[in-house]
């Protein structure tokens, strides 16, 4: 929201109260309170008649510093108020050190300062390191003509640095430019408007800002005051902090720290998920047709997902299936598992007039109402729907007690859908602020679903495909990038998308492989299928057409296999990658500056990315099979073809459709799996540790995890001249059939402790019975 009419004036309608110079300042363990008027005090007949910031800065945990400022502290806030930290601290953490004209607060390495004399400076540094600040004419209280009140502020922006962030959103990767309104919506990917809606960002000067408002917080990122990114809320009171780190890792660390670390999916949702796609006609006979279609052309598969029309049409959500074509659901649902599918199925929180459940959920006062006391309805999306409120317990065991029903019968997984379209002309059971509630509505919507999946499949079983979410909302994966069309352009959208939710502090993450709407050309979805399957989780949906890849042509049905193939055989990589995401609240998908904050070419690049630390991915947006891709300073060794490659440099080239760029970073030890028909198997039987390009005096590791993501194994090689000595450590280190792989590193003269066989750029060396220690002469 912009609140200036240029650099100098404030719009019509506003008055903007700045703090001038500081008048006082309070100190009290770990907490440091200042008092700023906002014109020069002359005399004490200054101090009537006039208002006051106030601004309290603390520490929740080391490395962040908490700010709220206040013009009327006495003002209530309704529930939700803020978004509750995991991470609170007992208020004492940080050191205080007041002086004649500046008073610091310290908290790990990250401290703020506040200059005593005008101009107000609030400076925040990590380590004597600038990372922003604000003060004079950028912290403002907006008075409004019409009653309105608003709290602003400005961060200083330097030179080059760029904005990235605020969650899943399809717009330009660098937020720069850019006005953003934190305020979820079902608006496609094509749009300004965003599903997962997050008050949180970063930049390429490694620090992190948090708003920590659920309900509208209003960005304008260099584009109000093109030095500046400001956000905005209503009312008397702003809080946000300012996360400090060596790295951008540190600073999503921290950040998911406070607001929650993603839960770690079970194996089995890496895999092949196929749905029914939406408005299709389909049955028990037609999902056959696809899971059997599937397993006659190899083609792994590891869930089936049954959109909207399992249910009757105008009955969502009743959660009955549709009798009609479905006459045996529970039988069903066991011939497709004992084809080891894993199955889920399409839910929502809106139920329509026309369910079982409306009467019942009205009756018992489980739906949102208005003001008046009535079932808040619309006709938008079902006829007559209500919303589950789910700040009422008995209706979330109620709806929750509808879910536990249908894992008995079998379901492994919910999607769920929609939690954007949220009201705020209702009345909520608890009191609360339904402006507040309208993005946090789905931290409570999909909490409820995963909380009955963890109560009945325990604890690292549960798994969503949520399209809504919001700060917090990482603790509940699987997300998915929403409705995207078939084309080029909208896949790329979708990655822009996927990054900066990952930068939001999201873990793990999806698409629609080929597009939601419309029916993608066989090239795109070809194209689209490599993409997938080089994503934390591949999903093959659509609208109104199947997504089977033998109705694209044969050669999709290659293409998906070989690539459904090398997701199953790199498992060990990624879960292994999946298990530090969910510790260190990483993205599995990573923005190509995460990983090389110091290279300047990496701040703009979204048509590329990390998956996991080690490799690098370049999906094809064209029909030409065209790709020109960036690889930072090092070796880079692609993985399908070992063509060794020096990086920091831009490359373009054509790749047929069983290829793209997809590289090993220099010095990695990547873990691939003996099987590659599933996700889910025993990943250090049999296990290759594939070793490349490392340096000498360098070493390189590679854990090897269970289902529960604690290690099992760790192989470790470290080179010193013409050795490298790989070493294995773990309770499987001594039991697991597991070998070494060198890849583009010289050729091997003599092993030993094992033995060699391959070429120069492929020898793979296997320990003895038990062994645990291997040195390879190079």
């Amino acid at each position: 929201m912009k609140f200036s009419n240029g650099y100098w004036m404030t719009r019509e309608g506003y008055e903007v109260l700045t703090p001038y110079e500081v008048h006082s300042v309070d100190v009290a363990p770990g907490k440091l309170t200042v008092y700023a008027p906002h014109r020069h005090l002359d005399n004490r007949g200054n101090t009537l008649n006039e208002a006051l910031t106030t601004i309290e800065f603390d520490s929740p945990m080391p490395d962040v510093i908490r700010v709220k400022l206040y013009h009327h502290k006495g003002r209530a806030r309704l529930s939700p108020g803020s978004f509750p930290l995991m991470n609170a601290g007992d208020g004492k953490l940080a050191q205080v050190q007041d002086t004649e004209t500046q008073v610091t607060l310290t908290s790990g390495e990250t401290s703020v300062t506040i200059t005593k004399k005008h101009p107000l400076r609030i400076t925040y540094y990590h380590k004597g390191r600038k990372l922003t600040g604000s003060g004079f004419r950028q912290t403002g209280f907006v008075k409004g003509g019409d009653g309105v009140h608003y709290f602003r502020e400005q961060l200083d922006l330097a030179v080059g640095e760029a904005v990235y962030g605020l969650g899943e959103r399809f717009s330009a990767f660098a937020k720069n430019g850019q006005s953003v309104d934190i305020w979820n919506q079902d608006g496609g990917t094509a749009s300004e408007q965003a599903y997962k809606n997050v008050p949180f960002y970063v930049t390429n000067r490694g620090y992190g800002v948090f708003v920590n408002h659920p309900e509208l917080v209003s960005f304008e990122v260099a584009s109000e005051k093109v030095s500046k990114t400001q956000f905005s809320v209503q009312g008397e009171q702003l809080e946000y902090m300012i996360i400090g780190g060596d790295t951008l890792k540190d600073v999503l660390g921290s950040y998911t720290s406070l607001t929650g670390k993603p839960a770690l999916p079970p194996s089995w949702t890496f895999g092949l998920w196929l749905t029914t796609s939406f408005t299709t006609n389909y049955d028990e006979d037609t999902v056959n047709s696809f899971v059997d279609g599937m397993a006659q052309r190899d083609l792994p598969l590891s869930v089936f997902h049954f959109d909207c029309f399992w249910m009757k049409e105008y009955q969502w959500c009743d959660f009955e299936w549709d009798e009609r074509v479905f006459p045996d659901p529970k039988g069903m649902l066991e011939r497709l598992k004992a084809k080891g599918l894993k199955i889920c199925v399409w839910i929502n929180s809106y139920i329509a007039q026309r369910s079982k459940l409306f009467d019942e959920g009205m009756e018992r006062g489980y739906l949102l109402k208005r003001p008046d006391g009535s079932v808040w309805q619309t006709d938008m999306w079902q006829y007559g729907m209500g919303i589950v409120d789910f700040t009422n317990p008995d209706a979330c065991r109620w709806f929750g007690d509808k879910l536990r029903a249908l894992v008995d019968m079998g379901v492994d997984s919910f999607k769920t859908d929609f939690g954007e379209r949220i009201p705020t002309d209702v009345v909520y059971f608890d009191g609360s602020d339904p402006h507040q509630m309208h993005n946090y509505y789905t931290q409570l919507y999909n909490k409820v679903v995963f909380d009955v999946l963890e109560e009945k499949k325990g604890r690292g079983e549960a798994a969503l495909f949520a399209r809504s979410a919001t700060a917090g909302g990482q603790q509940f994966p699987v997300h998915w990038g929403g409705d995207c069309e078939a084309t080029f352009e909208s896949m790329a959208e979708s990655l822009r998308g996927g990054l900066s939710l990952g930068l939001s502090g999201f873990g793990f993450w999806s698409h629609d492989i080929g597009g939601f709407e419309q029916s993608a050309t066989p090239d795109l979805y070809k194209r689209w299928v490599a993409f997938g399957l080089l994503s934390s989780h591949s999903r093959l949906h659509g609208s109104t057409s199947y997504r089977v890849p033998w109705l694209f042509d044969e050669e999709a049905v290659d293409v998906l296999r070989r690539f459904t193939k090398l997701k199953a055989s790199l498992m060990p990589y990624l879960f292994a990658q999946a298990a530090v995401s969910s510790r260190a609240g990483l993205p599995m998908m990573r923005a190509m500056l995460l990983e090389f904050g110091e290279d300047p070419a990496c701040d703009y690049l979204d048509r590329q990315y990390m998956l996991g630390d080690s490799l690098l991915v370049s999906p094809i947006f064209n029909s030409e099979g065209e790709s020109a891709y960036y690889l930072p300073k090092g070796r880079w060794t692609h993985f399908l073809t070992g063509e060794v490659v020096e990086g920091g440099s831009w490359h373009r080239e054509t790749y047929d459709y069983m290829s793209l760029p997809l590289y090993a970073r220099e010095g990695s030890l990547i873990a691939v799996g003996a099987v590659d028909d599933r996700p889910d198997y025993d990943y250090a039987q049999g296990v290759t540790l594939q070793l490349f390009e490392l340096g000498d005096g360098a070493s390189a590791s590679a854990d090897i995890v269970g289902e529960d993501g604690a290690v099992r194994l760790t192989v470790t090689a470290a080179r010193s001249g013409s050795a490298v000595t790989v070493t294995a450590a773990g309770e499987a280190a001594g039991s697991a059939d597991w070998s070494v792989q060198l890849r583009g590193i010289e050729a091997v003269r003599a092993v030993t402790g094992g033995s060699a066989a391959g070429d120069a750029l492929g020898v793979k060396v296997s320990p003895s019975a038990g062994e645990r220690r291997i040195v390879i002469e190079l």
